[in-house]
């Protein structure tokens, strides 16, 4: 249910470091305010309530039980975001999940299902789609002003400390957390596969090198699209002081580069097709460190932008704009990766 004033309430499952972004990013939507918070500690929920003036609840049946939540934004470890969200949808609540969608295909598809049988709405959080950059690279490639895709690049190379892993039992490990490509490097997968079409094939290798964890701090693939396009997978957890998260696209008329949903470098041939759009650009100076050291160094306009979609998703009764679908194929590519890894072998996709 929604307030007579047309706003719609939110609650938060979890009030970790990401949990504040969003407490922020729906402050700043006119359709929206924070109702109530829960966690497992629940001190900390008392203090993150107290901090952005709203309720806490002491637990998750109370959050749910709220007719004044509409909208549940799950901010839980990874490997309990399928649990947690499909307790939220059952209750009628629409659903925001932080990336990854879960750590499995079949938690995956568990939550995807209960959001569709409850017809709510499930948007999980890729929030760089609506980065700058990335909206006017999708512009580009819709045009066909790249040509025919090429060559397509994700690197994420960032730094964690192991104090950052020893802060909770659930990090670095693979039943709740996954490693530097699940956790970190994932955002960058995504855009790799919303721009580049669906991916056919992975050959991976992972390695843990810097810190003392289950999962892997670093992950290298080799990955096949659907049109006959080539491209590669970079993440680290252990490259000191942490770089750019930066995506590159290739096509036979240009190519673009992305750091931090910024273009920095546009280039493009005599056959590219969109008018004004020839020669060589370099776009802004040079991005800043952010995330890439820090994990609670993110700018809140796209999660903002990302939860104003979700709302306007259902108001107008369609798909949110990064659907659950869109989660699951993201995850299904990590998956892919570690499999190859394991198995040291090839791994398809889509068959």
């Amino acid at each position: 249910m929604t307030s007579d004033t047309g706003s719609r309430g939110f609650g938060i499952v979890g009030t970790g470091v990401i949990a504040a972004m969003h407490a922020v990013a729906i402050g700043t939507l006119p359709g929206a305010r924070l109702v109530a918070v829960t966690d497992v500690a629940a001190g900390a929920a008392t203090a993150f309530a107290a901090a952005h003036g709203c309720a806490a609840e002491p637990g998750l049946d109370a959050l749910l039980a709220r007719g004044d939540v509409d909208v549940v934004c799950v901010c839980v470890p990874s490997g309990l975001h399928a649990e947690i969200g499909t307790r939220a949808a059952k209750a009628g609540k629409h659903l925001v999940v932080e990336k990854p969608i879960d750590v499995s295909l079949p938690a995956a598809d568990r939550l995807i299902g209960a959001a569709r049988a409850a017809g709510v709405a499930l948007t999980v959080i890729s929030q760089h789609r609506f980065d700058p950059g990335l909206i006017e690279l999708k512009r580009l490639l819709g045009e066909g002003t790249l040509g025919r895709l090429v060559l397509g690049e994700a690197s994420t190379k960032w730094y964690r400390t192991q104090a950052y892993y020893d802060s909770a039992g659930w990090r670095g490990t693979w039943t709740m957390d996954g490693g530097s490509l699940m956790n970190q490097g994932v955002h960058y997968v995504d855009l790799l596969r919303w721009c580049m079409g669906p991916v056919t094939e992975v050959t991976a290798v992972c390695a843990t090198q810097a810190h003392q964890i289950e999962v892997e701090d670093t992950a290298l693939a080799i990955v096949r699209f659907g049109s006959g396009a080539v491209g590669t997978i970079a993440s680290s957890t252990a490259a000191y002081p942490g770089f750019p998260q930066r995506l590159e696209v290739t096509g036979t008329d240009g190519t673009v580069i992305v750091e931090d949903g910024r273009i920095v470098r546009r280039a493009f041939g005599p056959g590219a097709r969109a008018a004004g759009n020839g020669g060589d650009g370099v776009d802004g100076g040079e991005a800043g460190a952010g995330a890439a050291a820090d994990p609670a160094a993110i700018d809140v306009a796209s999660h903002a932008a990302q939860l104003a979609d979700l709302l306007a998703a259902i108001g107008e009764g369609r798909e949110p704009a990064v659907s659950g679908q869109d989660g699951r194929d993201a995850l299904e590519i990590v998956c892919a990766v570690y499999e190859s890894a394991r198995t040291g072998r090839t791994v398809p996709l889509g068959r």
